[in-house]
């Protein structure tokens, strides 16, 4: 039987007389990577927000581990959402601290994620110094310092270079080991195709397709024949 960690049920979101999510249902399975893909305003963030309780939804439901969400359940979800929130002025070491004492976790976890984002050799260099494929690593280590279950990742490639991005890409990739879900939203299809397991192609604010990603070589034909069928509606 298939376990899903996140679903959402006819998820909506109006701001005055524009729908932004237009009942939007999608099924998230554990320890996999779901690529939410969509042209820029498609309404990937909007989906995203709600999750992660910053917007609060119009209409319908999301379940997290077949309950529905409440913020309680922000304790086994981390995020990383526009700009990594992040100290300049400190080490990298220093503000996984920080992350620690906020969630009254040991010192040790810092050292654990320090490692697991590549940043251990970093030593006394200011996060000013920082590239900005190091700042985006630094910021996925705090929203993974909790231990979550799922990590939601907005656009997290956006900004780097190529070496940047693999080395993010390798990193997400490595989530799922760690028994970690993450929802990866993104308007470049290649990346989504290299890591995720399952996709969701939104346009308009309506899902248009959702599952497995059947041909990599026909991603491109898929996700314009959507946006085309999409266009205008709502």
């Amino acid at each position: 039987m298939t376990e899903y960690i996140l679903e959402t049920k006819r998820l909506t979101k109006k701001f005055k007389d524009q729908i932004a999510v237009n009942n939007v249902s999608l099924s998230i399975k554990k320890n996999s990577v779901f690529g939410l893909l969509g042209p820029n305003g498609a309404g990937k963030s909007t989906i995203l927000k709600m999750i992660t309780g910053i917007m609060k939804p119009t209409f319908g439901e999301i379940l997290f581990e077949n309950h529905l969400w409440t913020r309680k359940d922000l304790k086994d979800i981390g995020a990383l959402i526009e700009s990594p929130a992040i100290y300049s002025n400190l080490t990298a070491m220093e503000n996984l601290k920080i992350a620690c004492t906020l969630y009254g976790l040991p010192p040790k976890r810092a050292e654990e994620v320090l490692d697991i984002i590549g940043l251990n050799q970093t030593g006394k260099k200011k996060v000013r110094n920082f590239s900005m494929g190091m700042k985006q690593r630094l910021g996925l280590g705090m929203a993974i310092i909790n231990n979550p279950k799922l990590i939601i990742l907005d656009e997290p490639t956006n900004g780097l270079d190529p070496i940047g991005i693999e080395e993010l890409r390798e990193l997400i990739k490595s989530f799922s080991s760690q028994g970690i879900t993450v929802i990866l939203s993104s308007h470049i299809l290649s990346e989504v195709a290299q890591v995720a397991d399952e996709i969701g192609i939104i346009s308009n604010g309506v899902i248009g397709y959702s599952g497995e990603i059947k041909d990599k070589g026909n991603l491109e034909k898929l996700f314009m024949e959507i946006v085309e069928r999409n266009r205008g509606e709502n």
